[in-house]
């Protein structure tokens, strides 16, 4: 099984984003930063906060789901709020996480759920925004092997990446949706961009629940691309335990599908 998490970036690099996804086919694929657009929209729009303005695509959710148009969808919606066309039009728009799984996987449960704040649906407001997390059970009927895949999008702070009270009250919330869901002595597969720096907190408490991060364990010291000038490279991470057939793990700095890099997982699914 070839398992995928990225942050999309609201799909900002879309064109290239949509070949890569063509070309790679991932089993399973679980995207932060993902726009879906209730209403028909123009394809590319504008966000804006305090801190940046950025170029969106209306509905990434929808433009994944036509390029892996097999794929099982789930969305997960964090915020609703505007995004602007180049008339200055106010579209309102969803912004939360989404997985994809391949047709012939058999998602037999799956748990939604926030790890910070609940819904916000005046308008994106200030930071830390919302935070949600999704969490499946992903079966291999031919083989009868399953695996618990979680991805989430951890609080972004504007004065950095360095532990605080809510992301221990997250990562506490992160373990115990995990755990919800994932049973004994089965592989467990979280990843996302924690927006955090190797060493946090975080990682102890997630240990708690027997994941150990890939990204610190194989001295990756990047997982951002050129798109990103800030001097702290790291924010993206994945997670697994013991149980998990690891056969190999990536972190490619190109093609470049958005500001993070993408974090690839060759997992085995023999029973």
């Amino acid at each position: 099984m070839r398992i995928v998490s990225l942050n999309a970036w609201g799909g900002r690099c879309w064109p290239a984003l949509d070949r890569w996804l063509a070309v790679e086919r991932p089993d399973v694929v679980c995207l932060q930063e993902v726009t879906r657009a209730p209403l028909r929209a123009p394809p590319w729009l504008k966000y804006q906060d305090a801190f940046r303005e950025l170029d969106q695509r209306a509905d990434l959710f929808g433009d994944v789901s036509k390029a892996l148009p097999m794929h099982q969808p789930w969305f997960a919606a964090a915020a609703r709020g505007p995004l602007t066309d180049s008339n200055g039009r106010a579209w309102m728009s969803e912004h939360g996480i989404a997985c994809w799984v391949a047709p012939h996987l058999a998602v037999t449960e799956r748990i939604q759920g926030f790890v910070h704040g609940r819904f916000r649906r005046d308008g994106w407001g200030e930071e830390p925004v919302p935070r949600t997390m999704q969490v499946m059970r992903v079966e291999d009927p031919t083989t009868g092997a399953s695996l618990v895949i979680g991805h989430f999008h951890g609080l972004r702070e504007p004065e950095g990446k360095g532990d605080t009270p809510a992301r221990q009250r997250q990562a506490v919330r992160a373990r115990a949706l995990v755990e919800g869901l994932a049973g004994q002595g089965e592989g467990v597969v979280l990843g996302g961009d924690f927006n955090l720096l190797p060493g946090s907190e975080t990682f102890e408490i997630l240990a708690e629940a027997g994941l150990y991060d890939l990204v610190q364990a194989g001295g990756i010291e990047d997982t951002r691309t050129e798109l990103y000038d800030k001097p702290v490279r790291h924010a993206n991470y994945v997670l697994v335990n013991d149980a998990v057939d690891l056969r190999g793990f990536e972190v490619p700095a190109a093609p470049v599908v958005s500001d993070h890099r993408p974090l690839i997982l060759e997992v085995g699914m023999e029973a």
